[in-house]
């Protein structure tokens, strides 16, 4: 029931709730009617991932799986993974990001929310088991990446008498700490440099969608310029013929009320000489 509501466009929400609310009740089941009406009506956003969700499952599948790898990678600290990884990501993003944009013809703010949506998924599991449901009310976020847990070393050896065991295991712990360190800093880095790139490519992006809007409207004036010019010669041409039909006109009614007045006088004429043949 939620997930064929939370199909619908948020303008079909709120109706279809409220008939499925109905109906339910009608039914008898109360429980079910009060559910069904507590429903949320999800933003733009939200319904945007829904229909990601829906209607490309495999590319929204093939996100989700890169950020299982993702997580998995953090927590071994593996630098070069989490580099490729990272990379692929933004790939990825980027890819779903101009399907949302096109399916749904979002605005700046609310593509925005949907690819911090879609961000949250990669780096939390949560997240992105409510992403695949494609039931979201409200577009979801994340602060940072996900946390790196405690580093799980060797069991430690159990005391001897030898010192020089004792520096060695301890040199090791040392230099394995270190290496986690700096494996977790290289993964930060990555994650810096991910996030600059994806802001810098949204920027290129809504640049370029302006930059496509503008030269859409030259298009469209220089084609009323053209249609506007031809409107004007098809006027002044039909004007001109007008006023040439009217001079004619003119001319016309002159030569008939010139005639008129010659038959009149030979009407008169003809009378006065029919009088004088008749006395």
């Amino acid at each position: 029931m939620a997930g064929r509501l939370y199909g619908l466009p948020p303008s079909e929400f709120t109706a279809a709730r409220e008939a499925e609310a109905r109906a339910a009740k009608d039914a008898g089941d109360v429980r079910l009617a009060r559910d069904i009406a507590g429903l949320r009506k999800p933003t733009v956003s939200a319904s945007a991932v829904n229909r990601l969700a829906r209607e490309h499952p495999d590319d929204l599948g093939e996100l989700l799986a890169l950020g299982r790898e993702l997580r998995e990678a953090w927590e071994r600290h593996d630098a070069e993974a989490l580099a490729e990884l990272t990379r692929r990501r933004g790939e990825l993003a980027g890819r779903l990001s101009r399907l949302i944009r096109r399916a749904a013809g979002l605005s700046a703010a609310a593509a925005a929310e949907a690819e911090q949506t879609l961000d949250a998924a990669v780096v939390d599991a949560g997240a992105a088991e409510e992403v695949r449901h494609g039931r979201l009310a409200k577009p979801l976020s994340y602060s940072g990446f996900a946390p790196a847990p405690a580093p799980r070393g060797k069991p430690a050896k159990k005391p001897t008498d030898s010192t020089a065991s004792a520096d060695s295991a301890s040199e090791a712990k040392g230099a394995a700490a270190k290496g986690a360190a700096a494996k977790s800093a290289e993964a930060k880095r990555a994650e810096a440099k991910r996030r600059e790139e994806a802001e810098a490519k949204r920027r290129a992006e809504v640049e370029a969608r302006k930059a496509a809007e503008r030269q859409e409207a030259l298009e469209a004036h220089r084609e009323w310029v053209t249609a506007l010019e031809q409107a004007v010669q098809e006027h002044d041409e039909r004007a001109e013929r007008v006023a040439g039909l009217e001079r004619k006109l003119a001319k016309a009614r002159k030569r008939l009320a010139e005639s008129a007045q010659r038959l009149e006088v030979a009407q008169r004429e003809e009378r006065h000489a029919r009088h004088r043949v008749e006395r």
